[in-house]
């Protein structure tokens, strides 16, 4: 009696993780088919990501940070540094991406911050309120190389014309969880972008 239900829920179920499976494979050819920026940026942004309990950055907040200063060495301009302090976090991403960033020689007055954004919606929101009568034309956005395609979509959203340049992202479980989580993201983006909503 209860077979042909069973039956239906199976196979929502498989045509859902099908889906799902394919998204990831959406950002996994989003990320490699973003085009290598040129020097030719009038600002670069820097979205934050986890900083350790001892108050240095996570491995994959360092690559951003290791990506962002290279970029500022080949084309110097304005940099905006973007993360609020999370729950586990001792201090604002923001302000330990500034200090990192000026101990690898970048100047202090290069670096805008934005302390006060959870997301990536709210740093590029935040970050074009910073950059706001400063002629920054094209920017640089630095991130994580899955994170990047929507990033830059957020960002034309903010009216941006963005280039991007996307940082290594380790191995193993954690690229599968980072990949998996972007796959959400999206829809979540898609959403709001279509409802006009906010999520």
């Amino acid at each position: 009696m209860h077979h042909p239900f069973l039956r239906i829920i199976l196979t929502l179920f498989l045509i859902a993780v099908v889906i799902y499976i394919g998204l990831i494979g959406m950002v996994c050819w989003k990320e490699a088919h973003v085009e290598a920026p040129q020097d030719n940026y009038d600002a670069i942004i820097v979205l934050g990501a986890q900083v350790r309990p001892d108050g240095t950055p996570s491995i994959q907040l360092q690559w951003r940070l290791d990506a962002a200063a290279e970029a500022y060495r080949k084309h110097p301009c304005i940099i905006v540094v973007c993360g609020a302090q999370g729950s586990d976090e001792p201090d604002a991403e923001a302000h330990v991406m500034r200090r990192v960033l000026i101990e690898q020689g970048i100047p202090e007055d290069a670096v805008l911050m934005d302390d006060t954004s959870f997301n990536t919606r709210q740093n590029l929101l935040h970050a074009a309120s910073l950059l706001e009568g400063k002629k920054a034309e094209t920017v640089l956005v630095v991130t994580s190389d899955y994170h990047l395609p929507r990033s830059l979509r957020l960002a034309q959203d903010q009216g941006f014309h963005a280039v991007g340049l996307g940082s290594p992202t380790l191995g193993g479980w954690f690229w599968l969880k980072n990949h998996a989580r972007e796959a959400l993201s999206w829809v979540k983006y898609w959403i709001e972008s279509t409802l006009h909503v906010t999520l």
